[in-house]
C-alpha cells in the first residue's frame, strides 16, 4: 500500500509531468555558427603564418641573419641607409655572436670554430684558412690585432669551441661552462656570483636524481607525519657532520645545506600540525567526500584510457605551442629593418599591420589553448555520462573514450568553441591588467594599485565559477545534446537545487585532492632529501629540489584533474538522476549500489520535505 501511495503522490506532482532529460536517446549538432566562426578564425591564423614566409620571415629564422640585416647562406639586397647591408653569404650559413652577452653582434661564419681561439693571432689565422670572419665585416683580419676598435668589433677572448646546430645554424657552444657563464647574466636576484656558480653546480651533479625523482612523482605518496621526524633526524645528523677543518667551499655549502634541512624540517611540521587538525574538525564530511572519490575510482576501473587523457591534451597543447612560437618569431623577423642609434645595428620592427597580426595571433594562443582543454573536459564528461547512464555496464562501447571523441567531433565542437571563447573574454582583459598592473609597479598610487588589483581579483574568480559552470554545461550536453546557453542554464539550476551539497563536496573535495597533490610533492621531495643526503659530492640541495617539487606538482595536478571532472560529472548525473527518477517502474535510478548507499542513506538521514521522504521511502522499499 505504502509504495502504491508514494508512486501516485509523485506521479501527480506538476514538476514531474514531463520529462526533460533524455540521456543518451537523441544526439544533433550544437552551436554550430559558433564552429563556422571558429573556423574562419583559423583561417586567419593560418594566412597569418603563410603571409610571414612569404615575406622571408622564414628563411631569417631558421638561416640566422646577421647584426646588419643580411640573412645567412644567400646573396642580400642592400638596405638603404645601411652600410655593411648587401653582402653576398652564400657560402656563410652560420651564425655566431661575437660576444658573451645578449647585446653581443651577430655574424655570418662559413665555419664554426671547433678549437678554443686565444689571442688576435688566431683569430686572424682561423680567418685566412677558413674564409671566416669573427670580427666585424669592416675590419680587416690583417688588421685584428692592430685595430683601435678590436675590443667592440672582434669577439671576446678566448673563443671558445663551438658547434652549428643542424637545422637552425647557430653556433652553440660545446662546453656546459659557457651556458653556465651565460645564465649568470639572467640572474639579478643575487650579487654574489658564487652563489649562482654553486647552485649550477648543484644542478649539473644531481642531474641523475633530478631525473629519477621526477619519475617518482608520477606515481608516489609518502607519510607526513613519518617524513617529518626523519627530516629532524637529517637535520641533526647533519649538523654533527658539518666539520669546521673541512676545505672554505665544502665548508659553506655543508652550512646551506644545514640550513635547508632545518626550513624544510620546521615547514614539514607545520604542515603536519594543519592537516592533522583540519581531519580531525573534518572527519565527518571528509569521509562522505571519500565516499564519492570511490565511486570515481570504480569509473576509473571500467574507462582505463580516462587516465592517459593528460598525455594526450599535453602533447596537444605542446604541438599547437611550439607552431604559436614559431609563427610569433617569424612575425617578429618579418618587420621592417631598422637602425639602432645607439648601437648601429640593425633591428626588425613590427608596425602597421604587423601589430594586429600580432594581437589576433596573441588572442589565438588564449581561444585555442582553451578550446583544447575544453576538449578534454567534453571527452571526460562523455565518457563519464555513458558509464553513468547505461545500466548494464556490458552493453557499453568498447572503448567508451573514443566513442565520446566521436561524438564530440560529429555534434559538439561549436559547443566547447563557444565555452573556450567566453573563458577567453575574460582571460584576455585580466591578462591585460596584470600587464599594466606589472608596467606601472612602483608609479601609480595606493587607490590605483588597489582598483587594479581588485579587478584582477575579480576576473580572475568570475574566469574559475565560469571554468566550472563550463564543465556542468559540457556534461549536460553530453547528456541531452542541448546546445551550450541551455546546457548552461540547465546546469546551473540544477546546482543551485543543490548548493548545499555542492559546496560541501567541493570544498571539502578541492581539500581532499590538494592533499593528494602535498602527498606526492612531499614525497618527490623526501625522496630527494635521502638521495642527495647520501651523495658523496656536496652540492647545494635548494634548486634540484625546487626544480624536482615543481614537475611532480605539475604531474599531480594533471591527473588529479582529471579526477575532480570524474567528480563534478558524476555528482551532476546523480542529482540529474535523483530528480528526475523516484525509482518506480519506468523511472528506475541509473545511480549503481554504492553511490545510492552513501547518497540516498545520508538522504534519508536528513530528509525535511515531503518528496525526499517519500524517495527514502521507495528506496527502502526496493532494499
Amino acid at each position: 500500500r505504502e509504495f502504491v501511495c508514494v508512486t501516485s503522490t509523485m506521479s501527480t506532482s506538476p514538476l514531474q509531468k514531463t520529462r526533460e532529460w533524455k540521456p543518451l536517446e537523441q544526439r544533433k549538432c550544437t552551436d554550430i555558427p559558433w564552429l563556422l566562426l571558429f573556423i574562419l578564425f583559423n583561417v586567419g591564423m593560418l594566412c597569418i603564418c603563410g603571409f610571414a614566409i612569404a615575406t622571408g620571415a622564414a628563411s631569417r629564422l631558421i638561416s640566422g641573419y646577421d647584426s646588419y640585416g643580411n640573412t645567412c647562406g644567400q646573396k642580400n639586397a642592400k638596405i638603404p641607409g645601411i652600410e655593411l647591408s648587401g653582402r653576398d653569404h652564400a657560402s656563410r650559413k652560420c651564425v655566431r655572436m661575437s660576444g658573451n652577452t645578449i647585446k653581443s653582434v651577430a655574424l655570418c661564419v662559413s665555419k664554426c670554430p671547433d678549437t678554443e681561439l686565444k689571442t688576435y693571432e688566431d683569430l686572424r689565422n682561423f680567418s685566412a684558412v677558413y674564409g671566416s670572419d669573427l670580427c666585424s665585416y669592416d675590419v680587416q683580419p690583417d688588421t685584428y690585432s692592430t685595430h683601435s676598435n678590436r675590443a667592440t668589433k672582434c669577439p671576446t677572448l678566448p673563443v671558445h669551441p663551438s658547434a652549428s646546430l643542424p637545422v637552425f645554424h647557430r653556433c652553440m657552444p660545446v662546453d656546459i661552462s659557457c651556458y653556465a657563464r651565460f645564465a649568470e647574466a639572467f640572474i639579478t636576484f643575487v650579487s654574489d656570483n658564487s652563489v649562482v656558480h654553486r647552485v649550477i653546480a648543484g644542478v649539473m651533479t644531481s642531474k641523475e636524481i633530478i631525473m629519477g625523482l621526477c619519475l617518482l612523482a608520477l606515481g608516489s605518496a609518502v607519510f607526513v607525519a613519518g617524513g617529518t621526524g626523519i627530516l629532524w633526524w637529517l637535520y641533526v645528523d647533519h649538523s654533527k657532520s658539518v666539520n669546521a677543518t673541512l676545505p672554505a667551499l665544502e665548508l659553506e655549502v655543508a652550512k646551506d645545506n644545514q640550513k635547508a634541512l632545518l626550513i624544510y624540517a620546521i615547514a614539514a611540521t607545520v604542515f603536519t600540525v594543519i592537516l592533522l587538525l583540519l581531519l580531525f574538525f573534518m572527519r565527518k564530511r571528509v569521509a562522505l567526500t571519500v565516499a564519492l572519490f570511490h565511486v570515481a575510482s570504480k569509473v576509473f576501473t571500467h574507462l582505463p584510457l580516462l587516465a592517459l587523457q593528460p598525455f594526450w591534451t599535453f602533447l596537444t597543447l605542446m604541438l599547437f605551442w611550439v607552431y604559436w612560437i614559431t609563427v610569433l618569431l617569424f612575425l617578429g623577423s618579418a618587420g621592417s629593418p631598422v637602425q639602432n642609434n645607439q648601437t648601429g645595428l640593425v633591428e626588425f620592427r613590427m608596425d602597421g599591420p604587423l601589430q594586429y597580426m600580432v594581437w589576433y595571433h596573441a588572442v589565438g594562443l588564449i581561444w585555442i589553448s582553451e578550446f583544447i582543454l575544453a576538449c578534454q573536459q567534453m571527452t571526460v564528461a562523455g565518457a563519464v555520462v555513458t558509464y553513468y547512464f547505461t545500466r548494464d555496464k556490458s552493453q557499453m562501447p568498447f572503448t567508451p573514450i573514443v566513442s565520446s571523441v566521436l561524438r564530440l567531433m560529429r555534434y559538439h565542437l561549436g559547443t566547447v568553441v563557444k565555452g573556450a571563447f567566453i573563458i577567453t573574454l575574460v582571460e584576455i582583459p585580466r591578462l591585460i591588467l596584470t600587464y599594466i598592473h606589472s608596467q606601472l609597479k612602483g608609479r601609480e598610487n595606493a587607490c590605483a594599485r588597489c582598483m587594479l588589483k581588485a579587478c584582477i581579483c575579480c576576473l580572475w574568480c568570475l574566469e574559475k565559477c565560469l571554468t566550472y559552470l563550463n564543465t556542468n554545461a559540457y556534461t549536460a550536453t553530453a547528456i541531452n545534446s542541448t546546445n551550450f546557453c541551455t546546457s548552461a542554464r540547465d546546469a546551473f539550476f540544477i546546482l543551485v537545487e543543490n548548493a548545499l551539497r555542492v559546496a560541501a563536496i567541493n570544498s571539502v573535495g578541492d581539500f581532499v585532492l590538494f592533499l593528494g597533490k602535498v602527498l606526492i610533492v612531499s614525497c618527490t621531495a623526501f625522496a630527494g632529501i635521502l638521495s642527495l643526503n647520501y651523495q658523496r659530492e656536496y652540492t647545494v640541495w635548494v634548486l634540484p629540489l625546487i626544480i624536482v617539487c615543481v614537475f611532480s606538482f605539475l604531474v599531480a595536478h594533471c591527473f588529479l584533474s582529471i579526477f575532480e571532472i570524474v567528480v563534478d560529472v558524476l555528482f551532476l548525473c546523480f542529482a540529474i538522476d535523483t530528480k528526475y527518477n523516484d525509482g518506480s517502474p519506468g523511472r528506475e535510478y541509473y545511480m549503481d549500489k554504492a553511490l545510492m548507499d552513501v547518497k540516498t542513506s545520508n538522504l534519508c538521514n536528513t530528509a525535511s520535505i515531503t518528496r525526499e521522504q517519500d524517495i527514502c521511502r521507495h528506496y527502502r522499499y526496493a532494499r
